[in-house]
């Protein structure tokens, strides 16, 4: 039973237009997997997201029709997802800033948002991004992953008008500093108007393009 470790928030899709999610970093296996059960048994989206490889195991045994995406750390439940207009495009800058793309395309499957997996289109090759930048500019919203100098949300920025959110990681060496290099670029960013969220924050990411197409539906 979830009592003794966990209240659950069963009216947060009311409140804020996307379902209470499980942050798994800091839970054991077996309460991930409990609170997975009591959300999905209340008929709501199941996201967990930072699961720790020994959580893995536990939820495949406990939960067996749930998906796992190891790359993504995280487990989904989608049975009760309900379709929700708007798509976007989740632009990554290298192969390893993947983890962190890949969370914030499960967050946006649980939210019922449509995403475009946009790999590998860095500023080192700006030909791979110009290639694809229609594809980009006809979303309604654009996620852009990136860590080293973190460049890639400030040239998006600049070729599209919905709105940018961008997300640092810890990706790089030495003087990148874990993704703060990245992360101030993006606060500094020349383009007008990117929103950035925390370092590898791809979660983080995903709600708040949720959070904007909730009111686009609203005004519309």
């Amino acid at each position: 039973m979830t009592e003794p470790f966990a209240n659950l928030d069963f009216d947060r899709e009311k409140r804020c237009g996307f379902p209470e999610f499980i942050f798994g970093a800091g839970k054991t296996p077996e309460q991930i997997a409990d609170i997975m059960k009591q959300l999905h048994k209340a008929g709501k989206p199941v996201l967990a997201t930072r699961l720790k490889p020994e959580a893995i195991p536990v939820i495949r045994r406990e939960i067996p029709e749930a998906e796992i995406h190891e790359n993504a750390r995280t487990a989904l439940m989608r049975d009760y997802v309900q379709k929700r207009p708007g798509t976007v495009a989740v632009v990554c800058a290298g192969t390893s800033d993947l983890p962190v793309a890949e969370e914030a395309c499960d967050t946006l499957a649980i939210c019922g948002i449509t995403a475009r997996l946009i790999p590998d289109v860095g500023v080192a090759g700006i030909h791979r991004l110009l290639n694809r930048i229609e594809e980009i500019r006809k979303a309604d919203a654009v996620i852009a992953v990136a860590g080293m100098e973190g460049a890639l949300p400030s040239v998006i920025a600049g070729l599209v008008a919905a709105p940018v959110i961008a997300v640092p990681t810890s990706v790089g060496y030495g003087a990148s500093f874990g993704g703060v290099t990245a992360l101030l670029a993006m606060i500094n960013s020349c383009a007008s108007g990117v929103t950035v969220v925390n370092i590898d924050n791809g979660f983080g990411a995903a709600c708040a393009c949720a959070r904007m197409l909730n009111r686009i539906q609203v005004t519309d």
